[in-house]
Parts: structure tokens; C-alpha cells; sequence
């Protein structure tokens, strides 16, 4: 499995810093865009649904959409 090397949302490296996968897609983003993500009124609603999602066994969830204010 190869890591990836920039934050996906502000380009970021990635190499000497944590990261997690966006609850809205697919994107790996750095923990100061996930600091923002967290912040965004949308926020419950993603995490709601990938975890339902996780619940019907889609471990591949595309999540709901990043919205265009992120």
C-alpha cells in the first residue's frame, strides 16, 4: 500500500504529518483540513452516513459529497 505524499484539499506533505480520509469523499486530507472539515455544518450528516454505510457492510463509501465551501 503506497501512502500518499500531499493533502489532497491544500497540498500539504504528508510525509512527516497525521492524516485521515475526508468523511464528505474520498480524498485524504491533512489534520488541519480535517480541523475544518469537523467545523463544517455538514459535518454530522457525513459522519452519519459512512457510518451507516460502514453498519451495511460498504467499506468503500464514496461519501456524500464535499460541498463546495470546503
Amino acid at each position: 500500500m503506497r501512502f500518499p505524499e500531499t493533502c489532497d484539499r491544500c497540498g500539504a506533505s504528508l510525509k512527516l504529518r497525521a492524516h485521515t480520509m475526508s468523511k464528505f469523499n474520498t480524498e485524504t486530507i491533512c489534520m488541519d483540513c480535517e480541523e475544518k472539515e469537523r467545523a463544517h455544518p455538514r459535518y454530522a450528516e457525513a459522519d452519519r452516513a459512512e457510518t451507516e454505510a460502514v453498519h451495511r457492510g460498504d467499506h468503500n463509501f464514496p461519501g456524500i459529497g464535499k460541498p463546495k465551501d470546503l
